[in-house]
């Protein structure tokens, strides 16, 4: 089947990312609007057919209040492909929303990340496409088949071309992300180190501790999210207390919500490196230490795969050029 025949669309939460992933294809975006009544109702019009075509919504999550409108957006998209009889329908979701409450850690807590997937699957999605999942069993959450991508190529190939490397350490700012940071370490053949930290209570760390040598070296740390920053400031203070050189951050999904651009100006950290899973444009306005690692390629490849039949897999380990 052509490449052509891709129908890929978009809401109003990610455009940008939109427009990079259909120029990588070679296809122009699906001609439709999303917009919202004055009552505040989401409406979909799509003006082009999409009856037995292999259809990606790309949709992702911008932070804020804008964050439940773009999930209503994707459902909306979602059920309107599905009665418009397209052959199968696949979310391009590159930040899985709701993913960190994914267990009942305590009484009565809810599991958004399930409900979020039932309600996905109710709508009519046949596939799931996503990145750096923050717990990968999420994935078991779906009856429908979920690729969970991940950012570590495109990180490496940052790391090779911009940092003396040979001289760095992979740090991973809590025990949960060890994980990522040794696979990480191992590829670059590094040294990794671990900060422990104690919360008082969610989104509030109480206590550091350092374990690992990171004396005189470029301490890289590696995460899959930074919300509100406080983990990496820290960290940094941390990191550069225990001699470091200098301290870089590398993160999946920027969401860098609330004072998050405040702390990260005023830390320790000389920069801070995101994919553009997540709208951030506005923020580097204000924050000079932000970069961006561009994932469309990867995103697009995946597609295009998917659309062909042939193996997602090779994306795991490597980036496209």
């Amino acid at each position: 089947m052509a490449t052509n025949s891709i129908k890929l669309l978009t809401g109003n939460s990610h455009p940008e990312l939109a427009k990079k992933v259909a120029e990588r294809l070679g296809i122009d975006l699906l001609d439709m609007s999303v917009f919202k009544y004055s009552n505040q109702e989401t409406s979909v019009i799509m003006r082009e057919s999409v009856r037995d075509e292999d259809v990606f919504i790309l949709q992702s999550t911008k932070p804020g209040e804008e964050l439940n409108d773009g999930l209503m957006e994707l459902l909306i998209i979602i059920k309107a492909c599905k009665t418009a009889s397209a052959r199968r329908i696949t979310a391009v979701m590159p930040n899985y929303p709701y993913a960190r409450q994914d267990k009942k850690d305590k009484s009565r807590a809810p599991i958004s990340a399930k409900l979020l997937a039932n309600m996905l699957q109710k709508a009519g999605c046949n596939h799931i496409i996503t990145m750096d999942l923050h717990a990968s069993q999420i994935q078991g959450f779906f009856d429908v088949p979920v690729d969970n991508l991940y950012a570590e190529p495109s990180t490496l190939r940052y790391i090779r071309e911009n940092f003396d490397y040979k001289n760095a350490v992979i740090v991973s700012p809590d025990a949960g992300g060890a994980k990522r940071a040794t696979a990480l370490a191992d590829r670059l053949d590094l040294n990794f180190a671990l900060i422990h930290k104690e919360r008082s209570r969610p989104n509030e760390v109480s206590r550091m501790t350092l374990v690992g040598d990171v004396a005189g070296k470029i301490a890289i740390l590696v995460d899959d999210m930074a919300d509100t920053c406080g983990t990496l400031v820290k960290a940094a203070d941390v990191l550069m207390a225990s001699g470091a050189r200098e301290v870089v951050a590398i993160v999946t999904h920027g969401i860098l919500s609330g004072s998050a651009c405040e702390k990260i100006n005023s830390s320790k950290l000389s920069k801070v490196v995101v994919t553009n899973t997540v709208p951030h444009e506005e923020k580097k306005k204000g924050c000079a230490k932000l970069e961006t690692i561009d994932i469309a390629p990867t995103l697009a490849e995946a597609c295009r795969r998917t659309h062909n039949g042939e193996s997602v897999s090779f994306l795991f380990s490597h980036a496209p050029v």
